[in-house]
């Protein structure tokens, strides 16, 4: 058999250039038995967006279908996923005023306004949430209509262009924080710790996404003196299993029905055979 497929990234942080260890970006191993695309691409500098990595997906899948190759959308980043499959909906930029404005809110404030002006969007997010609260009361404010409105009229997606065959492991929730807690001890044996050093000393601005990837900040923390090595891991961790417990809830809940989950223990050894049929002719 040979294998007929190309890896294509779809995880927000193993596009970043920095962080192969602390993103777990496929080994040089495991890029050698198939073609891996965009992975590593992006300098940290520059912050990626769905839209930004949604245009450079359908041209790596176009690219695959020409030279008969199967494309394989690998990762975890939902909305990356949606946003290929679904397209973009067409918002007019956001005026400067109100966009200050409503960034100068409390997250209580933000939500508070925003179940007077939007309650449907209120409602369906987290009071917490702090980044969607305040993008879409500036939305309503900006526009004069609310996120809803303006999502309804996507565009740019390629659902209907390709076929599709979706494949979700949903392991239990014991196993999948084990896992985390093991991965990470995994990365700091392999060298995060000095993967993080050095994205430290590019001195680049905190609010960029690679300096908010999971276990940065913990690791920045520890580097400056302001926790021990203990407390970074347990945070770290912490994190991480937080994360993947968020994740595990949106694809469970927010995937279209026809996907199929895999609800059970992983057992590698089967899902191993059954991506070389899957991708072997």
């Amino acid at each position: 058999m040979k294998a007929n497929g190309i890896i294509i990234n779809a995880d927000a942080s193993q596009l970043y250039t920095d962080l192969k260890i602390l993103t777990a970006r496929p080994s040089d191993e495991d890029e050698k038995i198939l073609p891996h695309r965009l992975f590593g691409i992006q300098d940290g500098s520059e912050p990626a967006s769905a839209v930004f990595w949604a245009e450079l997906a359908k041209k790596e899948i176009k690219q695959a279908h020409e030279k008969g190759k199967l494309p394989i959308l690998v990762g975890g980043t939902g909305l990356y996923i949606r946003t290929l499959l679904e397209g973009i909906a067409p918002i007019p930029d956001i005026d400067p005023e109100i966009r200050s404005e409503v960034r100068s809110m409390t997250v209580e404030q933000a939500y508070n306004t925003l179940q007077l002006e939007d309650e449907n969007a209120a409602k369906r997010l987290r009071p917490t949430d702090k980044t969607r609260i305040m993008r879409a009361l500036e939305v309503k404010r900006s526009t004069g209509h609310p996120l809803h409105y303006w999502q309804q009229k996507k565009t740019g997606g390629i659902a209907d262009e390709i076929k599709l065959q979706s494949f979700i492991i949903i392991p239990p929730s014991d196993i999948l924080r084990s896992r985390c807690d093991k991965r990470f001890d995994q990365m700091l044996e392999q060298g995060a710790e000095k993967e993080v050093i050095r994205l430290v000393g590019r001195q680049l601005s905190a609010e960029l996404p690679i300096m908010r990837a999971i276990g940065v900040r913990e690791i920045v923390s520890y580097i400056r003196g302001e926790i021990d090595r203990l407390t970074m891991i347990e945070k770290a961790k912490a994190a991480t299993r937080q994360y993947a417990k968020r994740q595990r809830t949106w694809f469970r809940h927010q995937t279209p029905e026809g996907w199929i989950k895999i609800f059970d223990d992983i057992n590698f050894k089967k899902i191993d055979d059954s991506a070389i049929k899957l991708l072997s002719i």
